[in-house]
């Protein structure tokens, strides 16, 4: 455990020697504010557009605006945002690999379980550090400019959006042990993930996937049932303790 938690200590200085705490903090809080920005602003957006459709002979009713139309931002930039943490973070393991630092820690007798999950941990804890402010500033100005209220399950939509996350970011440890380079890891995530969307396309395996958790945005229009997300929350932690594991599994035979 001494292991674990001086390891945590030295990924977490370096997230912040690196520089990507300070990406990552720019990165969630703009986007946090952009989210209600945008919606704030899109009555005076569509005035423009009218008026250049006015003078080709068009026209265009008057566009309303409320806290749904800021949390449906929230939704749509919650993509980009997972992109740029993923890009930030795919080489967490393969930089070091490569430029061989690992060996000198375990040939002193640092455990290789400790790396993984050190760098597990550390994963997941920038990415909810993030995530939750993002979420809090964006639902600050919501509540500033319109009415939270009308927005329906708006914690419980967040926090699917944030598992699925959390499983597309563990992914990034197994598959560190196969590919030898961000970019590759970067590949992979992302093609991994459109495999199991094309899969939960079919209607009855879509229950049992981490991309069911990417409908759950529309829970905030109250339509839907929050138990129908209940099986591809637990699938999707289960998932990502698992990626750790396996993880942890091969990287403890693997060669340095």
């Amino acid at each position: 455990m001494r292991q674990l938690t001086a390891f945590i200590g030295k990924e977490g200085l370096e997230v912040i020697r690196t520089g990507k705490a300070t990406i990552l903090a720019l990165v969630f809080i703009l986007f946090g504010i952009l989210n209600p920005a945008i919606a704030k602003l899109t009555p005076w957006m569509f005035a423009l557009m009218s008026e250049s459709m006015a003078g080709m002979g068009l026209s265009a009713s008057a566009i309303e605006v409320n806290a749904l139309t800021s949390w449906a931002q929230f939704y749509k930039n919650a993509p980009l945002v997972l992109i740029v943490f993923l890009l930030l973070f795919a080489g967490i393991l393969t930089r070091e690999r490569s430029k061989g630092t690992l060996v000198p820690l375990v040939t002193k007798g640092l455990n290789r379980w400790a790396i993984i999950a050190s760098k597990g941990i550390v994963l997941v804890a920038s990415w909810s550090i993030g995530y939750w402010v993002c979420y809090g500033i964006t639902y600050g100005y919501t509540a500033y400019f319109w009415d939270n209220g009308a927005a329906s399950h708006l914690l419980f939509s967040a926090f699917c959006v944030y598992v699925l996350g959390v499983w597309l970011i563990s992914l990034i440890l197994p598959l560190s042990i196969f590919l030898a380079s961000g970019s590759g890891v970067m590949l992979g995530v992302g093609g991994l993930f459109a495999v199991v969307y094309v899969i939960g396309l079919l209607p009855e395996a879509a229950k049992y996937l981490p991309t069911r958790l990417l409908e759950a945005s529309t829970l905030i229009q109250g339509t839907g049932r929050l138990s129908e997300y209940a099986i591809a929350i637990g699938i999707s932690l289960l998932w990502s303790a698992l990626n750790i594991c396996i993880a942890a599994l091969l990287f403890k035979r693997q060669a340095l």
